[in-house]
């Protein structure tokens, strides 16, 4: 895939970092490592594809269903589905 999602920054401040990413079909963020532990509240659901040093699965995201997650690992998220998908990604910076 060469098609990279849309990442729009909506908000960085001093405690927080607002991007909203769309995923259209066949789109991928590219590796990254998220630098701070952070929120994402999906905005239109779907199957999105994970990819890391452990492989590669399938995590749905559910529209209006925010969960957290911790700094992590070097990934990749792809949408394979022909749907577009998009996300609102709320990293918590140091001292929030």
């Amino acid at each position: 895939m060469s098609l990279m999602a849309i990442s729009q920054v909506q908000l960085d401040d001093q405690r927080l970092r607002v991007t909203l990413w769309s995923f259209p079909a066949g789109a991928e963020t590219g590796w990254h490592r998220h630098e701070h532990d952070y929120v994402v509240v999906p905005v239109k659901g779907g199957i999105l594809t994970v990819e890391d040093s452990s492989g590669r699965r399938s995590y749905p995201i559910e529209t209006g269903k925010s969960y957290t997650r911790k700094i992590g690992v070097e990934h990749n998220i792809l949408n394979e589905t022909l749907e577009e998908i998009a996300f609102v990604e709320i990293e918590l910076k140091e001292g929030c």
